[in-house]
Order: C-alpha cells, then sequence, then structure tokens
C-alpha cells in the first residue's frame, strides 16, 4: 500500500534536528553548506523523500532555487519557476502548505505537470517561509512515488520551516552570498504589496483574502505582468483616486 501511515518523530529527535539546524545556520562559514546540510537533515526527517530544497521570491515575484539537495530538485523547481505556476509558487503567493499527491494527475498547475512528466516526481510538500508573518520564500519537498505524504508530514514540515525561516533571515556577515540576501528582503517587501493590494480589492468589491490574491494572480496573467508590478499599480492607482 502507498499510503502507508505517518508516523511523526519523537519530540526529543525533533529538537535535536533543529538544535543542529541552528547550530549549522550560526556557525558554518559558507551558508550554501549550512543551507545543504539543513536540506538533508529535513529530507531525512521525512520518510519517502527524494529530495528537498529552499526558493526564495523578489520583489517582482520571481522565484529562484537557492538551496537543493539533489538535480531533480533543481529541475523541478526550476520548471515552476520558468512557467510561473506550481505548488512551491502556491504556497508562497497563499500563505499555506501545499500537497501534490500525484503530479502526473494534477491538474492544477498543467504546464508544470506536463514539464515534470519525465523526471521522478510524483509527490510534492511546499510550504512558506515566514520570518516573521511574511513568506519570503518556499520549503519544498519531492518523492518518487505517489501519495507519499499526507497533512500530518505537512504539519512537521511547516514545524521546520518557522524557525528554518527565521535563521534564514537573519543571517549576517561577510559570508552571507548577495544572491541569498537581496531576495530575502525584496521577498518581505513584495508581500507587504501583495497584502496592501489584495485589501483594496477585498474593500471594493467584497472578496474574502483567498479571491483578492486570485484575482490579482489572474490580472497578472492576463496582463502578462509580474504579480508585483500588478499590486503597485493598484495601490498608485488606490492613492491617487483617495487624493483626487
Amino acid at each position: 500500500m502507498l499510503n502507508k501511515p505517518f508516523n511523526p518523530l519523537p519530540l526529543d529527535e525533533l529538537t535535536a534536528v533543529f538544535a543542529r539546524i541552528k547550530d549549522l545556520l550560526l556557525t558554518e562559514d559558507k551558508v550554501d553548506l549550512a543551507l545543504q546540510l539543513l536540506l538533508q537533515a529535513v529530507r531525512d526527517a521525512i520518510p519517502g523523500s527524494a529530495g528537498a530544497g529552499i526558493s526564495v521570491f523578489d520583489a517582482q515575484g520571481r522565484g529562484s532555487s537557492t538551496a537543493a539537495t539533489s538535480g531533480l530538485v533543481g529541475q523541478a523547481d526550476t520548471a515552476q519557476h520558468g512557467l510561473g505556476q506550481g505548488p512551491c509558487i502556491d504556497a508562497w503567493t497563499a500563505g499555506k502548505t501545499v500537497l501534490v499527491h500525484d503530479a502526473a494527475a494534477d491538474a492544477r498547475w498543467p504546464l508544470w505537470s506536463e514539464a515534470v512528466a519525465g523526471l521522478p516526481v510524483r509527490s510534492a510538500l511546499s510550504t512558506p517561509l515566514a520570518a516573521p508573518g511574511s513568506p519570503i520564500g518556499t520549503l519544498k519537498l519531492y518523492a518518487v512515488l505517489p501519495a507519499a505524504y499526507t497533512a500530518a508530514t505537512g504539519h512537521l514540515l511547516e514545524k521546520f520551516a518557522v524557525p528554518a525561516a527565521t535563521l534564514l533571515a537573519h543571517i549576517q556577515g561577510p559570508a552571507t552570498p548577495r544572491h541569498l540576501s537581496a531576495p530575502l528582503k525584496g521577498a518581505l517587501a513584495g508581500r507587504d504589496n501583495t497584502n496592501r493590494a489584495c485589501g483594496i480589492l477585498m474593500e471594493r468589491h467584497g472578496l474574502s483574502a483567498e479571491q483578492a490574491l486570485q484575482e490579482l494572480l489572474r490580472r497578472a496573467r492576463t496582463e502578462g505582468e509580474p504579480l508585483s508590478r500588478v499590486c503597485s499599480g493598484l495601490i498608485d492607482d488606490s492613492s491617487m483616486a483617495a487624493g483626487s
């Protein structure tokens, strides 16, 4: 049976993994190496995972794969970032965990599903990295078999994501690579604009937060513009209308 019961790590073992992650991020001379070791700990903590990765998003909503445990993760991530659709993008924009039971049969992201059809990727799990409050990227896992993850697995990944994101956002020093720190800073500003734009649509049209976000994403696709530009335009128009 593929749907085996998921047994979370004992509390003491999970605490030990967190301690290891904290020690690695704060003491390793090279941030890239620290992230690789962090992801290996996350992958090994959740049975059935073929690889783990971290993506961050800049102020324009462009994603980049910051670290990955294997080339498979990098390929699956690159397809999402290039196409502008996929589970990790939805996890970042919606600010919630996204579970994929079978990429081959999932109709939510047809272009991405087609792009990874030739890869040994069937299950996926993505959760936002909040540091604090606003997602700066995503932590994700991929598995070769379908139905590898459950809601319980998602809850465990969320436990890893909170301290990992906080530590990631506070990395400082000469060893911190620019390609990491710049997107982290830009992502926070971009997320604030998205929240403001959602608020405008909610007030104008009586939409829920989820409906407002989906409307912004629809406009971005229709206009062929980055999500950040659509949000900024809506905020500017609202400011001009308020001042007139």
